[in-house]
C-alpha cells in the first residue's frame, strides 16, 4: 500500500496499464511532455516514448476520432479530454460512432478498450466554461458505459477495469479531489467492477445515494442525520452506466425513502432516471416520496458557486424531510 492523491492513483495506473499492454496509448491536449493540465500523465512519455504518450491538437472532435480508428484497429486508446465542458465537441463522434461501432457491424468490429478521461464537477472557482458535470448527456446512449470514481483507491482500480473492458468508457474524474483526496491504495495491478454499487454505510431509515465527488458532501449531510437519531444508508453508485439497480432497489426495500444527491443540474439529471427506475421497482416500499438534490438549472455560476452547489445542508435538509414526511 502507498498514499496517493487521486492524480498519482490515476497516472500510476496509467503506467501500469502501460507496461502491461503494449497497445496501451495515451494522448491528449498537453498529456505529452509535462502531463497535462492536471499533470495527470507526467513522466509517462519520458517512459513509453512519444508513440504512446503524446499530445494532440486542441480539437476534441478530432481527438475522439482518433481514438475511435486506433481502437478499431485493435489498439487500446486512453483519451484526455482536458474539460469535461469541453466534449461536447467530440459528442458526435462518441455518441454516433463510439458508442454504435460494435452494434452497426454486427460485433465483427468495435472500439472495445477506448477510455475517455475528463476532469469534471466543479468546486475550482472554475465558472461556467470549467465546471459542468455532463454525465447524463451520454447516459442516454447505449453502448457506453460511464465510470465516476470518488477516491484514489477507486480511481485507480475503476481505470484499470475500464482499460480492460470489452466496452468504450466515459471515465469521469472529479477534479476538485485530484489533490484534496488523498488514500491507502494498493501499489500493484488491481481491478475494481464497473457497474456495482457499493454500500458505504448501513442503516434503516433513509437511503441516500450519489457518485464522485458529492459523496464527500454526502457522508457530511449523513453525519448529520445521525446526529440527531436518523440512521442513513449511503451508497456510492461509481458507475452511471450501467448503474446497480438491484443494490439502490434492495436498500429503498428496507429503508423506505431515497434521497438522491449530483451536482449536475435537476432538469434531465441522472437522479430523475434513478427515481423514476425505483418508484417502480419500490413503490410499495415508499415511505415518501424520492427526493433529488441538485444543482440549479442555470449555467453553472462563478461567483454564486456555493449556492448553486448541492451541498452537505442542503442534503440534511432533504433527509430530515424524507423522513418527516
Amino acid at each position: 500500500m502507498a498514499k496517493m492523491n487521486m492524480l498519482q492513483a490515476i497516472n500510476n495506473a496509467l503506467d501500469l496499464a502501460m507496461a502491461k499492454n503494449d497497445g496501451v496509448v495515451c494522448f491528449g491536449e498537453d498529456v505529452g511532455h509535462f502531463g497535462g493540465v492536471f499533470r495527470a500523465t507526467s513522466k509517462l512519455q519520458e517512459k513509453y516514448g512519444k508513440a504512446r504518450c503524446f499530445n494532440t491538437p486542441l480539437t476534441e472532435q478530432g481527438i475522439a476520432g482518433f481514438a475511435n480508428g486506433m481502437a478499431a484497429q485493435g489498439m487500446t486508446p486512453v483519451a484526455e479530454i482536458q474539460f469535461a465542458d469541453y466534449i461536447f465537441p467530440a459528442f458526435d463522434q462518441i455518441v454516433n460512432e463510439t458508442a454504435k461501432f460494435r452494434y452497426r457491424s454486427g460485433n465483427e468490429f468495435n472500439v472495445g478498450g477506448l477510455v475517455f478521461r475528463t476532469p469534471y464537477g466543479g468546486g475550482i472557482a472554475g465558472g461556467h466554461y470549467h465546471s459542468q458535470s455532463p454525465e447524463a448527456y451520454f447516459a442516454h446512449t447505449p453502448g457506453l458505459k460511464i465510470v465516476v470514481p470518488r477516491n484514489p483507491h477507486q480511481a485507480k482500480g475503476l481505470l484499470l477495469a475500464s482499460i480492460n473492458c470489452p466496452d468504450p468508457v466515459i471515465f469521469f474524474e472529479p477534479k476538485k479531489l485530484y489533490r484534496a483526496s488523498v488514500g491507502e491504495v494498493p501499489e500493484e495491478y488491481y481491478e475494481l467492477p464497473i457497474g456495482q454499487a457499493e454500500v458505504m454505510k448501513t442503516g434503516t431509515q433513509v437511503t441516500v445515494l450519489a457518485w464522485g465527488a458529492q459523496m464527500e458532501i454526502v457522508e457530511k449531510a449523513v453525519e448529520m442525520a445521525e446526529a440527531i437519531g436518523i440512521s442513513c444508508e449511503l451508497i456510492d453508485l461509481r458507475s452511471i452506466l450501467p448503474w446497480d439497480v438491484d443494490t439502490v432497489a434492495a436498500s429503498v426495500q428496507k429503508t423506505g425513502r431515497l434521497v438522491i444527491n449530483h451536482e449536475a443540474p435537476l432538469t434531465g439529471g441522472f437522479a430523475g432516471e434513478i427515481a423514476a427506475t425505483i418508484q417502480q421497482r419500490c413503490f410499495l416500499h415508499l415511505e415518501s416520496p424520492i427526493l433529488r438534490v441538485c444543482g440549479l438549472d442555470t449555467p453553472y455560476p462563478l461567483a454564486l458557486e456555493k449556492e448553486y452547489v448541492a451541498d452537505h445542508l442542503k442534503t440534511f435538509e432533504a433527509i430530515k424531510a424524507s423522513v418527516n414526511f
